[in-house]
């Protein structure tokens, strides 16, 4: 009977995508082919229409955005005026209607304060003057994320990583059984199968033992797994479930805006984050594109309010009416904890605390990303990352599709003589941005950045480690969507164990790789760079 559901809801949620997806598609071939004929009917409204076009090209010219951004759109719409507007207007727009733009500022505007007010300020203010007198290069990459995105820098928590998303999702269960007032989660993809019923039978306990639980997620990215039935459910069991920018007919310009962040929040006390859903192939249930490797966060002390302000954002922004969800005092100060407790470690029999070795001595600053407030928070960390490295910087992603500054600042610190390399997949998930991933080689290895394809499978994870001091893990890949059009969130964190886990963990990956640095650095056929320009050019409407 289970296994019944389970095809039924995926077998409705793609049915649903394919005749949301078609009435789009009819829609937009309708305007098309409207205008088209109209320009052909009346000389005027074709002259009108080409008016419009060379407008909109000097408005994206004029943007404050990157070139690889504006190029391609400009191209379409000067070739294709009719077809590049419609295009432009649903896909590349960034699209938010004011009035969405208007609920966030709102939802923002009660949440963010509250990060950085009285005492919290002051420790944020400690925490960062500590970096700043350990490692000036580093607090600069805090301080800009301070000031740009809102979210503070802290020294009492613990963070531990996760080399598998296996071991996280048993640490996360480990939590759950042990909340006691509330747990949020919010991830881009759902699936009902077995990781997530083992993740709900815990949920439904937790319930019934009195505790508020709320899960949110992504149409979009749960749609091929369930069907809007699994949402009803979640209610009628007890626990609060919203839906991010349901996948509906019609031309909606915020359809292109999806929550990519994984986040898993208990009691205010300990919380979860890194690249993996609540879906059966991240676990290695099953295996669609070979062995999937991912990997995760888990924090423990005052830096978890960052995630939790993280998940109220969303969570209240997609409501109109949220009165009951001002009142989030219950989540922020929550009682204290000491570092390391809930966190299922037996961190009573620790030795004592020493530098740079223990995850309760790091620096740890969650951010997250949104695409309404266009700064690009998570190429910015990137990029940051980058120019500060002196030894050696390492990144690993899904997908790797690059603006030219991004290019320039990879390609710049090779030729300064950082060790800087790149770990991409070595099975795709998708054929065309596999394709697109690799059209990059090239400009980056001719510069000295070295590329590892990961032979055993799929890696998902999304991260980068520098010098032994610093790293970051997250939900940010290293592509135009999530870099300009995701709600993304990440997790920078400085010295302590856990930095240096992540470097042995890329180091394990590295050895499981295959190096192509050599075979993209030599010249290329005609044809193989003619087919790499093309791609290069489609990447930002991808």
């Amino acid at each position: 009977m289970k296994t019944y559901e389970k095809k039924a809801h995926v077998k409705n949620g793609i049915a649903r995508l394919f005749f949301s997806v078609l009435a789009i598609v009819l829609e937009i071939a309708f305007i098309i082919v409207i205008f088209t004929q109209l320009n052909a009917y009346a000389e005027w409204i074709n002259i009108v229409t080409g008016i419009f076009a060379i407008l909109l090209v000097i408005t994206i010219y004029g943007q404050d955005r990157t070139s690889s951004m504006k190029t391609p759109w400009i191209m379409l719409i000067l070739a294709f005026p009719v077809f590049g507007i419609a295009m432009y207007l649903m896909v590349g727009l960034n699209g938010h209607t004011r009035k969405m733009r208007q609920r966030y500022d709102v939802v923002d505007e009660v949440l963010m304060p509250r990060l950085v007010e009285g005492e919290q300020g002051a420790k944020a203010k400690e925490a960062y003057q500590a970096l700043q007198d350990k490692n000036p290069q580093i607090a600069g990459i805090s301080s800009y994320l301070m000031n740009k995105s809102g979210f503070p820098l802290y020294r009492d928590t613990e963070i531990v990583y996760y080399n598998e998303a296996s071991k996280g999702l048993e640490a996360q269960k480990q939590a759950l059984r042990q909340a006691k007032k509330f747990i949020f989660m919010e991830y881009f993809a759902i699936e009902e199968a077995e990781a997530w019923e083992s993740v709900l039978e815990i949920l439904v306990e937790r319930v019934k033992a009195g505790v508020e639980v709320r899960v949110f997620y992504d149409d979009i990215g749960s749609i091929a797994f369930i069907n809007m039935d699994f949402a009803r459910h979640l209610n009628e069991l007890g626990i609060q479930c919203r839906v991010f920018n349901p996948f509906m007919p019609g031309l909606n310009f915020f359809l292109n805006n999806r929550d990519h962040r994984k986040i898993m929040i208990v009691d205010g006390r300990v919380a979860f984050t890194g690249g993996y859903n609540l879906a059966n192939e991240y676990f290695n249930i099953t295996h669609p594109y070979g062995y999937w490797k991912d990997t995760g966060v888990r924090i423990t002390g005052e830096a978890v309010r960052s995630l939790t302000i993280t998940f109220l954002e969303n969570w209240m922004a997609v409501k109109k009416q949220n009165e009951d969800d001002f009142d989030f005092d219950a989540y922020l100060l929550a009682e204290e904890c000491s570092v390391g407790e809930q966190a299922g470690d037996n961190d009573a029999t620790r030795e004592p605390m020493q530098p740079d070795t223990d995850n309760r001595c790091a620096f740890v600053q969650p951010y997250a990303d949104r695409p309404m407030d266009n700064e690009q928070i998570g190429e910015e960390v990137y990029i940051s990352l980058i120019n500060k490295a002196v030894k050696y910087c390492w990144f690993v992603t899904p997908y790797l599709i690059l603006t030219d500054e991004t290019i320039h600042a990879f390609s710049l610190a090779a030729k300064r003589g950082v060790d800087v390399r790149i770990i991409t997949p070595g099975i795709p998930d998708k054929r065309l941005v596999y394709a697109t991933t690799r059209s990059y080689y090239h400009c980056l290895t001719r510069h000295g950045v070295r590329i590892y394809e990961y032979t055993p499978g799929f890696c998902h994870c999304k991260m980068c480690v520098s010098d032994d001091v610093v790293a970051t893990c997250g939900t940010i890949n290293l592509d135009y969507r999530s870099l300009y059009h995701h709600f993304e969130n990440g997790c920078l964190y400085a010295y302590g164990k856990a930095v240096m886990d992540t470097k042995r963990d890329f180091e394990q990956m590295m050895s499981e790789s295959h190096e192509v640095t050599e075979e993209y650095t030599t010249d290329r056929g005609a044809m193989m760079r003619l087919t790499h320009l093309l791609l290069r050019l489609i990447a930002p409407l991808l």
